[in-house]
């Protein structure tokens, strides 16, 4: 990906308020624009979460992948960047 480039996100779900859904599109972009391997894009996100808003996150990144996970209430984004999907959740 060019080292300027963001690429717009569309928000499929979520359960989390508009700044940290922000907050968490933003973090994915610099972790898009830093990585190509989806997993260091996860765990980018992961531990960028997990330093600005405390443990536990997870997050899955890639582009064929299904999901049913049980998440602290208002801590849970599902959201394209391009073509690729990013899952990003908080549990206790």
């Amino acid at each position: 990906m060019l080292a300027n480039t963001r690429v717009s996100a569309q928000v499929k779900a979520a359960d989390m308020s508009e700044d940290m859904q922000q907050e968490a599109i933003e973090v994915a972009q610099d972790a898009m624009q830093k990585f190509n391997i989806e997993k260091e894009i996860a765990q980018f996100i992961k531990k960028e979460f997990d330093q600005r808003k405390g443990a536990t996150w997870h997050c899955i990144v890639g582009r064929n992948f299904g999901s049913f996970v049980t998440h602290e209430t208002k801590h849970f984004i599902y959201f394209y960047l391009g073509h690729c999907a990013i899952l990003l959740f908080k549990t206790q």
